[in-house]
Order: C-alpha cells, then sequence, then structure tokens
C-alpha cells in the first residue's frame, strides 16, 4: 500500500533533557500535545531500586542507569520503526548515556549526530533556580529526587559541541514557546505536521 512504508518518513525522537527540575517533564509532554505523537518519562523506567536510591540522596552509578537508558532505548526504537515521532523526557546527562539512546535509530553510527533520527534539546538554568524548584517539588511531595543531588547532576552534565544539541535558557524563555521554536528547528525531519505556532 502506498504511503505504508514506515521508511518513507521515519519519523523524529526529540529528548528534552537537562538536570532534575529544569522542566523537561512539562516541555516534552507539551511537545508531544503540539505534535499529536507519544510522551515516554524516562523517570518511569526507573526500576523501584534506582528512586529507592535516590530518594535517599545516593547517586546512580553507570551500572544503575545502563538497564534504565537501554529500556529507554528500546521505548523510542519501538517508535521509531514504526514511524511516528516521539517525544521524550530525559537528563541524559553525558555523550556515553545519550549514545545509548541515540542507539534507537537503527541507521545510527557513532559520532554521526547530524543523520541520527534521536535529537536532543538541553534545558539549562541556574544551579540557584533549579535548587529553589527541586525544593519546592520535593516539599510537595511530586518527585523522589532530592535538591541534594543537584550538584552532582550539574558535574555529570556535559555536552559537545559536535554533537549539535540545542540548548534554551529556561529562565528567559517559556515553555510554549521552547515547544513552537523545536517543531519549527525540526519541521523538516518530523513526521508528525503541526502549525508552526503554539
Amino acid at each position: 500500500m502506498a504511503g505504508s512504508d514506515p521508511l518513507a518518513h521515519p519519523g523524529l525522537a526529540i529528548v528534552i533533557m537537562g538536570v532534575s527540575g529544569c522542566g523537561k517533564s512539562t516541555v516534552a509532554a507539551l511537545l508531544a500535545e503540539a505534535l499529536g505523537c507519544s510522551f515516554i518519562e524516562a523517570d518511569d523506567y526507573h526500576s523501584q531500586a534506582n528512586k529507592a536510591k535516590m530518594s535517599k540522596g545516593i547517586p546512580l552509578s553507570d551500572a544503575d542507569r545502563a538497564p534504565w537508558l537501554e529500556s529507554l532505548r528500546d521505548a523510542i526504537s519501538e517508535r521509531l520503526d514504526a514511524g511516528e515521532d516521539v517525544a521524550v523526557s530525559c537528563s541524559a546527562l553525558q555523550l556515553r548515556y545519550r549514545d545509548i539512546l541515540r542507539a534507537a535509530d537503527r541507521g545510527y553510527r557513532p559520532g554521526e549526530y547530524a543523520a541520527c533520527r534521536v535529537r536532543f534539546v538541553c534545558l539549562r538554568a541556574s544551579a540557584e533556580v533549579i535548587a529553589e524548584r527541586m525544593l519546592r517539588r520535593s516539599s510537595e511531595g511530586n518527585h523522589f529526587m532530592p535538591a541534594s543531588l543537584l550538584q552532582s547532576q550539574l558535574e555529570l552534565l556535559q555536552i559537545d559541541a559536535a554533537e549539535g544539541v540545542t540548548e534554551v535558557d529556561v529562565t528567559t524563555v517559556r515553555p510554549g514557546d521552547i515547544v513552537r521554536d523545536t517543531i519549527d528547528r525540526f519541521r523538516e525531519e518530523l513526521a508528525s505536521t503541526a502549525p508552526s505556532c503554539f
């Protein structure tokens, strides 16, 4: 049937990344709504052991993160294989973590960032702004991540300029504007069609 080949429109995964408290989930959920695509919340893929560890203020090790990232990769791959776009909220703080997610695109070769169907938008803000958000969220019982882990996350966050990661200052750009700008930036690669404004 004409037009049924998912490779004709392979879809795009847009990962909204950054440290805890930067607004990833809010922006990714709005993006999914605007595109009419599915939304993957990385926190939902953490094991109970990982959540328990973080709630005690203990940073995760790479061994803790590996199965979590691999399950996320597989979930993203399912959408891309079906020719769908997907919005993802995930910290993805290090290149090696992002490369695990990039492997959801079966054609990805390490270092070939521009051709990859998994793209990243990093939300940034000052440590003070993030800490205030995390403290408020923890006090309201809305998240397992305590503000005490912020420093370890900031130390992990590392982006190579060659990756082409889009960086946005969330203290000056509203979530709706981030969504609009993101759609405009990736419009030609998206399987979805969405209005240019949000």
